[in-house]
């Protein structure tokens, strides 16, 4: 039997990386990773051993630089109470 993923952020919610400096909004959820093989290798170049068997959320990000789409694994992300 597979292990059900349950989503810890809502759609709309605002969030921020708990690593990197950016929050968004989420808009989108997968319940695993359901990204290209060469995204997930790009995310575990810069984030390191992301498990694959987790929520990964579609965020609007932005920084101080810019505004972006990032697709984030659940275990780096937060809840952003700064308004």
């Amino acid at each position: 039997m597979s292990k059900t993923s349950v989503a810890k952020f809502k759609i709309g919610q605002v969030i921020r990386h708990r690593v990197h400096a950016f929050r968004g909004v989420v808009f989108d959820v997968d319940p695993v990773f359901a990204d290209r093989e060469l995204s997930y290798a790009m995310i575990n170049l810069i984030e390191a051993r992301q498990r694959r068997d987790q929520p990964f959320y579609y965020l609007f990000a932005e920084n101080e630089q810019a505004s972006y789409v990032a697709y984030v694994c659940e275990q780096n992300l937060e809840p952003d109470a700064s308004g």
